[in-house]
């Protein structure tokens, strides 16, 4: 059990309103058998609760469980969008296409929506929580965990879509609500502040129930990510060498051991979204990971309802593995791969001409329950800190030490002792930079990441489609049309 099989617990925290505050005295007698912002804020079970409805949202549609999958793997060089064909899926393949992504695609709404729900809880807890008289260690907890988990909303926000309305306190009024949007380096500023938080307040470990809660170390790793994205080298380097020298992780010798269920929470992991199964719930907001049904082979039968085959690696993705990279075989599905009943997977497939799909997130048919994968998603872990402090520190021994451990692992050598596959000295700092990237899409391939790594990287406007406007997401069209004070992006 972890934190994780907690959401439901304090979800319906939003219902206390994330305007507060504002609106007429209905009632002149507070209600004593309901749950409001009046009697809930007061003991440390309460503010558990409260922290624990802030992660509630990272594995929901709006997050790990469809719109970043979509937006991440559908709309970058990974993978097409796969399928029944026809309409199946158009929400994914107007991502997929680019051009002129309409601002009523559910799969941008809900990415919006679902940050910005986490935002506003995590804004209650910060503004509620320092005025309780609890267990000061609870207390100091779920400030850190509600910094974190605010800046971890607001780097998707800022990655997608640029300026992006900033709310730091829970608004009392609709004009509070219908705020302009801030400028990307203010919004970095405060994820920056946010993470330094949260890496002061937070714990090194958990153990027992509490485990997937938010490290010390989750904040630096994640930090080093932000500053790589800002092309704050300095800074990024510093992060990712404290979390590698201090964290206490270390890297699975075998790639595909990230990808178990009996390794969540794992030695590698510095955050990860946890998924729990046998609750049988067909839906994109309950405790189990779609991505088992919706990547399945589709028609195979080797998943619960068939295999929806979505997500379908593109060609050039598969052939760019170089010859002996074992994570070839822990990503992808392709012929002549053996399913567990014994039948192989076929030359061709409905919606993948080529015979592809993604095989990470596949666990077959542990119970006949619908959506119901248990295997989390890796947020950020060790092998991306390593690439991290490697592209920050350029083709310097610590650089090329770093991206060489994890290419030992992806061809099953010692991860410490130098080998033929090292990358060496002789590389150009340009060259090696680009040889970071490469290594970034073949390790972290279908970790939700690659479009946003195409877009820092610039790689995305040399994609097939892509327009200089494509480099953000159009606003919700739903945002556009209740709050005046928001402009849609050009382009859209």
């Amino acid at each position: 059990m972890s934190i994780f099989t907690k959401y439901t617990c304090g979800s319906l925290l939003l219902s206390l309103g994330l305007l507060t505050g504002c609106g007429e005295k209905f009632l002149e007698e507070t209600p004593t058998d309901q749950v409001t912002d009046a009697n809930f804020y007061k003991t440390t079970t309460d503010a558990i609760q409260a922290t624990d409805a802030i992660y509630s949202e990272l594995g929901k549609g709006g997050q790990y469980n469809y719109a970043l999958w979509s937006i991440g793997d559908i709309g970058s060089d990974l993978s097409n969008t796969g399928g029944g064909g026809g309409g199946d899926g158009i929400e994914q393949q107007q991502l997929d296409r680019y051009g002129r992504i309409p601002s009523t695609n559910p799969l941008v709404s809900r990415l919006w929506g679902g940050c910005y729900v986490g935002i506003g809880r995590a804004n209650i807890v910060l503004q509620k929580v320092p005025g309780m008289q609890i267990d000061p260690a609870i207390q100091q907890r779920s400030l850190g965990e509600a910094s974190f988990l605010r800046a971890k909303y607001y780097f998707d926000l800022v990655r997608a879509f640029g300026d992006v309305p900033l709310l730091t306190t829970p608004p009392t009024t609709l004009a509070e609500v219908n705020i302009p949007r801030t400028p990307v380096a203010q919004v970095y500023a405060q994820i920056e502040k946010d993470l330094q938080e949260a890496f002061i307040k937070l714990p090194a470990s958990y153990s027992g129930e509490n485990l997937g809660r938010a490290t010390k170390w989750a904040a630096a790793a994640l930090l080093a990510k932000v500053y790589l994205t800002e092309n704050k080298l300095g800074e990024a380097a510093t992060q990712a060498r404290l979390v590698i020298s201090s964290s206490g992780k270390s890297m699975w010798d075998d790639y595909a051991d990230n990808f178990k269920i009996a390794n969540d929470y794992g030695k590698e992991a510095l955050f990860e979204v946890g998924y729990i199964s046998g609750r049988n719930e067909y839906t994109f907001d309950g405790l189990g990971f779609v991505g088992n049904e919706f990547f399945g082979p589709r028609g195979q039968g080797i998943v619960p309802q068939g295999g929806y085959g979505f997500n379908i690696p593109e060609p050039d993705f598969v052939a760019g593995y170089e010859a002996g990279d074992r994570r070839r075989d822990v990503t992808i599905w392709k012929p002549g791969d053996v399913y567990p009943d014994g039948r192989v997977q076929p030359a061709t497939l409905p919606g993948s001409p080529n015979g592809y799909g993604v095989k990470k997130w596949f666990i077959g048919k542990v119970n006949t329950n619908v959506w119901d994968s248990g295997l989390n998603i890796p947020v950020i872990r060790l092998a991306e800190v390593y690439l991290i402090l490697a592209e920050a520190a350029g083709p310097t021994t610590e650089g090329l030490e770093a991206i060489n451990k994890v290419r030992r692992r992806a061809f099953g050598l010692p991860i410490n002792s130098a080998s033929a596959r090292d990358l060496t000295a002789s590389l150009s700092a340009q060259a090696f930079k680009e040889a970071v990237w490469r290594e970034r899409k073949y390790e972290l391939a279908f970790e939700n990441d690659r479009w946003f790594d195409m877009k820092r990287t610039g790689e995305l406007l040399k994609y097939r489609g892509v327009e200089p406007y494509n480099i953000v997401l159009p606003l919700p069209q739903s945002e556009l049309d209740v709050n005046p004070g928001l402009k849609q992006n050009p382009g859209y």
